[in-house]
């Protein structure tokens, strides 16, 4: 194994460095992931362009890999050997506090960087930590005793495996944060990687009607959406989209409204807020924007409309997303349209935000390969 690891570094807004770290010792309970795969999502957009903190950071939070070297602890604790192909979840929290004792490692302080500049998750957390290996645009990662592992069913390469955050983000958002389910009807804001997976998890879920809304450029995403099982969609540019949405609902409207738009503004929760049903409808938003001025909230009370916000993803969905992948069921290869090497991660960032490329859903990166693809 070599010495040193080769790694994409952001070092400023909007600037990748390549560098070397060296190759970590791994502790008894401890192991190092080959890393094949690292997804970016729309957040590698915004963490790119704006930072939180100054520190440089390897970035890539949607990681998969083959272990490839792992202490005797680590091995008999996980039941994972070396050769073993993993999806890692970005989470690392302590184990100790009471969100992690429910399995909510997500809530804990020890992996929430918002609140505790300590805090370990992969691809936030600085390089100059120890063992600096922690984000998945580099060779390798560094799997503490902490790190929440995934073994990938055979026959589910490690780019189809790549797809695991936005799937299990689909899943949990849809399915346990909105309920949706057997005869639901549903409006999916937004084509991108999770509304696209939000419909194939509703679809999976037996909702009975699925529309999804996005805009001209979005035109591929919208015909990739029907393939998936939408029933219906609507470029908001060129229709009225309450409107359509009544129309096709017989006046009643949705069940449920899901927000997975980026850069759209207040638009969508005015849009999703009118398009639910009159009682009891559940919207759930990302909340983007830091102020929403004149927010609806007495039109929200009349209808008794359930605002829920979207937030990472739980173990029980990223199993079920990886389930979902090996069923074959949907063609979610379909979702993975663009991939680039180690050297092109700063045009594999921007191509996501829409800098570069046509058609874009789900960019891979591919530390080990020398061009984009």
């Amino acid at each position: 194994m070599a010495e040193q690891v080769l790694a994409a570094v952001r070092t400023a807004p909007g600037t990748t460095e390549l560098r070397e770290f060296p190759m970590p010792d791994i502790p008894d309970d401890g192991a190092l992931l080959k890393v094949e795969v690292a997804g970016i999502c729309g957040t590698d957009v915004k963490m790119y362009a704006k930072p939180p903190f100054g520190d440089p950071v390897i970035m890539g939070h949607e990681n998969v890999g083959v272990i490839a070297a792992a202490g005797p602890v680590f091995t008999a604790r996980r039941g994972l050997a070396e050769g073993d192909r993993v999806f890692v979840e970005h989470y690392v929290g302590c184990f100790r506090c009471e969100w992690c004792h429910r399995g909510e490692y997500r809530h804990c302080e020890a992996t929430d960087w918002r609140t505790n500049p300590d805090a370990r998750r992969y691809g936030y957390t600085s390089a100059d930590n120890p063992y600096h290996l922690w984000g998945g645009f580099s060779r390798y990662l560094y799997l503490p005793w902490n790190a929440v592992i995934h073994r990938v069913p055979d026959g589910v390469s490690a780019e189809l495996a790549g797809l695991v955050t936005p799937l299990s983000n689909g899943i949990e958002w849809a399915l346990v944060t909105a309920g949706v389910g057997y005869a639901s009807t549903v409006l999916i804001q937004g084509p991108g990687q999770q509304g696209l997976s939000q419909v194939v998890a509703c679809k999976q879920a037996g909702a009975a009607l699925v529309i999804v809304t996005g805009t001209t450029r979005d035109a591929a995403r919208l015909a990739l959406a029907r393939e998936l099982g939408a029933d219906h969609v609507i470029d908001v540019r060129e229709e009225d989209a309450l409107a359509r949405v009544l129309e096709i609902t017989g006046g009643r409207g949705v069940d449920v409204v899901l927000d997975c738009t980026a850069g759209a503004g207040t638009a969508p929760v005015l849009l999703g807020v009118d398009a639910l049903k009159r009682r009891e409808g559940t919207m759930v938003v990302q909340g983007e924007p830091a102020a929403f001025p004149d927010f609806p909230l007495k039109k929200i009370t009349e209808k008794s409309i359930s605002v829920r916000s979207a937030r990472g993803h739980s173990y029980r969905s990223c199993e079920l997303a990886l389930e979902q992948l090996a069923s074959g069921r949907f063609p979610l290869e379909r979702l993975s349209t663009h991939s680039f090497g180690l050297a092109d991660t700063d045009r594999a960032i921007r191509t996501v935000g829409g800098e570069y490329g046509e058609g874009v859903v789900h960019v891979s990166l591919l530390p080990w390969a020398e061009a984009a693809a």
